[in-house]
């Protein structure tokens, strides 16, 4: 893992969920030249994204609890502590959209919404040392 997965604070992934992941990788590589890795997952299929074969994001279909929100890209920040993050959020005026979640074999997720309305999710990936 690198830094950014590590570091408080730091952006470390970027993920768009749309409707048409096949028309997304199509734009995608065309534009940035990014090249995809396919990973099976339990209920769909995880695209990431590649950059000198380093992964940098991500995209996804929108899962069926997000149904009806328009195809959006995320950006996640590393944290020292999901719970913790969720709780000072909602202290400091914000919203937990989606409560702390493990993702299996990557980390601890959540997303928070400021007290703008802006959305970003906060992560502490499972360590792999």
């Amino acid at each position: 893992m690198g830094d950014r997965f590590k570091q408080h604070g730091a952006f470390s992934w970027f993920e768009l969920m749309t409707t048409d992941t096949d028309g997304a990788k199509k734009f995608y590589t065309s534009l940035f030249g990014w090249e995809t890795e396919e990973m099976p997952m339990e209920n769909m299929t995880y695209t990431v994204l590649n950059v000198a074969k380093e992964g940098v994001g991500g995209l996804m279909p929108i899962p069926p609890q997000a149904e009806g929100m328009p195809p959006s890209w995320g950006i996640y920040v590393t944290v020292n502590d999901v719970d913790a993050t969720a709780t000072k959020a909602e202290e400091l005026g914000g919203k937990v959209m989606m409560p702390p979640t493990d993702i299996p074999n990557v980390g601890r997720f959540c997303v928070l919404q400021d007290p703008q309305g802006a959305v970003i999710s906060a992560i502490t990936y499972t360590s792999s040392e």
